[in-house]
């Protein structure tokens, strides 16, 4: 019985003492998991890539050949592959999901170490504050960048554009008391303003002028949509403070 030979891919990427391309080791990797045996070339100069480069008329590298056709860069591979290739600038709502979903773990790590029960009045409070202290640190990561982003929409901020440098610390000054109940006479109306203002400056840029834009409450880079999501960070901000205030939370 004839033995059928393995499908043969050409690789071209760069690896120089300074650069190794991480596509080409994810292009690699992907021809592997496929069953190619992959004939790995590595430009090791910059003027081996660029003359490679202008011998195929391509302006990236890793570049991918199979039986004599060239595939293309990682995008293309992965394509060519039958995968799916994310546009960068799709909105996507997983990190604002990832970063409740981090807030809930640590709620409940916290619970377990001061040994109370995990799921309580209690463990809503420590969440939702770990959540604020959360998003304030991705905030925090470019507060220049988050501040712009967070002009296209914030009431606030279009009048006295500081306050989208200042908000960041708001929210992580509010939560962090939240979180130790300390100050909750500062606490409490901090969250109160910066969660009301929010809410309606969501309210009134999604639901009555149905505008589609990018919520900057992972970032400045976020491709979360703004909506219901960001509405819902606010929201739970006056919530925690109301539930504070009222004297529930003692």
């Amino acid at each position: 019985m004839a033995q059928t030979q393995p499908k043969t891919a050409s690789l071209y990427r760069m690896v120089m003492p300074s650069h190794i391309c991480p596509y080409g080791i994810k292009s690699r990797w992907l021809l592997k998991r496929h069953g190619y045996r992959v004939e790995d070339h590595w430009l090791q100069t910059r003027e081996q890539t660029d003359a490679f480069k202008a011998k195929h008329g391509v302006k990236t590298t890793p570049q991918t050949f199979i039986d004599g056709q060239r595939i293309g860069g990682h995008d293309d591979l992965r394509r060519y592959l039958g995968l799916k290739v994310r546009s960068p600038n799709a909105s996507s709502y997983v990190p604002v999901l990832a970063t409740f979903a981090i807030a809930g773990l640590l709620t409940l790590a916290v619970n377990w170490l001061t040994v109370l029960p995990l799921l309580s009045s209690v463990t809503a409070e420590r969440f939702i504050a770990i959540a604020m202290v959360l998003l304030a640190m991705l905030k925090l990561q470019d507060v220049g960048r988050f501040s712009t982003m967070f002009l296209n929409y914030d009431l606030l901020a279009r009048r006295l554009p500081p306050y989208g440098l200042l908000y960041p610390f708001l929210e992580l000054g509010a939560g962090l008391l939240m979180l130790t109940r300390l100050l909750d006479w500062l606490a409490i109306p901090v969250a109160l303003f910066i969660g009301g203002v929010g809410a309606l400056s969501v309210f009134k840029a999604v639901y009555i002028d149905k505008r589609e834009l990018k919520c900057a409450c992972v970032g400045g880079s976020s491709t979360v949509p703004l909506g219901f999501v960001s509405l819902t960070e606010n929201l739970m901000m006056i919530a925690m403070a109301v539930w504070m205030l009222s004297g529930l939370g003692q």
